[in-house]
């Protein structure tokens, strides 16, 4: 069987699943006589008839049915592997993998749908991490793109910044400070906080904000979800360190208000970052180029935030 084709066993089966030489020939766009001669050939690779003929009626052999199944299995394969490699020679029909933080996901699905319109047959794997399990997406190869705040600075990586991503400090409406000119930081220090968990990267870009000394900040709860911690903050436990991506349906619902903190405002970016050695799909460089082209535009329209506000 070692010299047999694959044109062979596609024959022999279209053969074998029609029962028929002649509807075989039609199916595949040869003639009978071209069908009967790679049937024949297949047959002496195999050292086995694969046919037996009654009357006008053709039967598998035992052995054409164990080789029907075999033969099914290799063309499969072979189709799978055809769909795999589809995504590496153009977008269209490409497999997208791309991870993002969880501030993220109050936008990123959007981009996605907007990135599928432009493209059609593009496949998504989206997938929404923390800081450590995106890391460890990047580390062990397992995504192609990762969309983040804070890029790794001990990897080999390349980062580019696509969009403006702020951070506020939120509180519900009825808290006191909410109105107040420029509050010194000396002043927010003394509120309770509700806050990510440390090594996030909200925790992390919170270091940044309050100058990369938090001892003096009065945590009241570590919560590792924004949702809750937004909820924590509505019902007036504390205020919060947040991304102003993850609340504008809170402020068009008047359930939040952003306080007016002296050096807030925090101005930071978000970045699609990749390993430096990896070679990128074209379905994945098109969406890196939509990112830096699209990227800052849109989420500005799908979560607004006026600084000035």
């Amino acid at each position: 069987m070692k010299n047999a084709t694959l044109r062979q066993l596609k024959v022999f089966e279209a053969v074998a699943r029609l029962l028929s030489f002649s509807r075989a020939a039609e199916e595949l766009h040869l003639t009978q006589p071209a069908v009967s001669t790679q049937v024949r050939k297949l047959e002496e690779h195999a050292g086995n008839v694969l046919f037996e003929q009654f009357g006008k009626k053709i039967y598998l052999t035992p052995a054409g049915a164990e080789l029907l199944q075999i033969s099914r299995a290799i063309i499969q394969q072979f189709e799978a592997a055809e769909n795999a490699m589809t995504q590496f020679k153009g977008v269209s029909g490409g497999k997208l993998n791309v991870g993002v933080i969880s501030a993220g996901d109050y936008f990123f699905p959007r981009l996605l749908v907007e990135f599928a319109s432009r493209h059609r047959g593009v496949t998504l794997n989206f997938t929404v991490h923390n800081r450590e399990g995106l890391l460890t997406h990047i580390a062990e190869n397992l995504t192609d793109l990762a969309i983040m705040v804070r890029p790794p600075t001990d990897m080999d990586t390349v980062n580019q910044p696509f969009a403006p991503h702020p951070y506020v400090i939120v509180a519900a409406p009825s808290h006191p400070l909410v109105g107040e000119r420029k509050i010194p930081r000396a002043r927010l220090m003394r509120e309770p906080f509700v806050v990510r968990e440390k090594g996030t990267d909200t925790w992390n870009s919170m270091e940044e904000g309050f100058g990369g000394d938090l001892r003096d900040i009065n945590i009241a709860m570590e919560i590792p979800s924004t949702e809750t911690i937004k909820q924590a903050v509505i019902a007036g436990m504390g205020v919060s360190f947040v991304s102003a991506h993850t609340i504008s349906q809170e402020l068009k619902a008047g359930s939040l208000s952003v306080l007016d903190v002296e050096g807030f405002p925090l101005m930071l970016n978000w970045y699609v970052v990749r390993r430096r050695t990896k070679r990128l799909p074209p379905v994945a460089q098109a969406f890196k180029d939509f990112l830096l082209s699209d990227g800052a535009s849109l989420i500005a329209q799908i979560v607004p935030f006026d600084s000035a506000a």
